[in-house]
């Protein structure tokens, strides 16, 4: 199989090759995984150290991993770890120093196809089934939490479930108030993150704690992975990048709403019934306004 490397970061091309590697090299690519990726930015000998490996062993592995020697494998995690930590406002001049002179819009559109393809090439269909069914199944709560951005994807997310299923919960902003709803969670309840780049350190220990107590964590996050992907059970690893200072949140929606279907489809008798009795409450509060029927003779 040949690998796109560009459009993977270094713990997907280890994560490839694993099942290829010696008993030596696995050891060394746990090693790398386990607090990545600032295990691989130390010294070759400093790397080797950590993993209990060989420093020979170190640089045969980043060259059967495609890269040209241990210089070449740094300089990508340097390149990654730069990209994580990235403001908006260097995010912005980074991309004003190379726009192309097309229209904006031309330029948006050609960046979120590019995120598009790039994220469903990486994503395993079995993997998203996997995700739908933990969301599916109505003997588990679900929680949903975003972050300063991303909390908007997670009420929307929140707003299509609670119509779906029942026990849905919303979990606030506010990480004072989050013991209260981890009180409530039991082992094989479902936790949905929504966590991109810049991480908010409160999410790691909010999945850390749930996962302590046999919650399933179910992770939204970028191509570079949020430290809560460690003790997430499904992960999206979306692509994120565009033209602009903010990152674009297109594709984390195209597939959640993707994900809400899914799970609509599973449970379809059910929902439809919910559904019926909401529309029915809609109705008696006079939520919303009824269409006016056409005057005579137009049409």
């Amino acid at each position: 199989m040949t690998l796109n490397q560009a459009s993977m970061t270094v713990s997907d091309v280890i994560n490839a090759h694993f099942d290829s590697l010696t008993r030596a090299e696995r050891q060394l690519a746990t090693s790398l995984l386990d607090n990545y990726p600032v295990s691989g930015l130390g010294s070759i000998t400093t790397v080797a150290e950590n993993a209990g490996v060989s420093t020979p062993t170190v640089a045969r592995m980043v060259q059967k991993l495609g890269f040209r020697g241990f210089p070449d494998f740094q300089a990508r995690l340097h390149h990654e770890l730069e990209a994580t930590l990235s403001n908006p406002i260097t995010k912005h001049d980074r991309w004003a120093a190379k726009a192309p002179g097309t229209h904006i819009l031309n330029r948006f559109a050609d960046a979120i196809m590019t995120n598009l393809r790039q994220t469903l090439s990486q994503m395993e269909t079995a993997e998203f089934d996997s995700a739908a069914t933990l969301l599916a199944d109505r003997q588990r709560s679900i929680y949903i939490i975003g972050g300063r951005i991303t909390k908007a994807l997670a009420d929307y997310l929140f707003t299509h479930l609670q119509v779906i299923r029942p026990n849905v919960t919303q979990i606030a902003s506010n990480p004072s108030s989050w013991p209260h709803y981890v009180l409530n969670m039991k082992a094989g309840d479902v936790l949905v993150i929504f966590d991109i780049r810049r991480y908010e350190q409160e999410m790691e220990t909010l999945g850390r704690v749930a996962r302590e107590r046999g919650v399933e964590i179910v992770l939204f996050t970028d191509q570079w992975a949020s430290p809560v992907a460690k003790v997430a059970a499904k992960v999206f690893r979306v692509h994120i990048e565009a033209p602009s200072a903010w990152d674009s949140s297109v594709v984390t929606l195209f597939i959640v709403e993707a994900l809400i279907e899914a799970v609509q489809s599973s449970g379809w008798e059910e929902t439809s019934g919910r559904m019926k009795t909401l529309e029915s409450l809609f109705e008696a509060s006079r939520l919303f306004r009824k269409p006016r029927p056409e005057a005579p003779g137009k049409s």
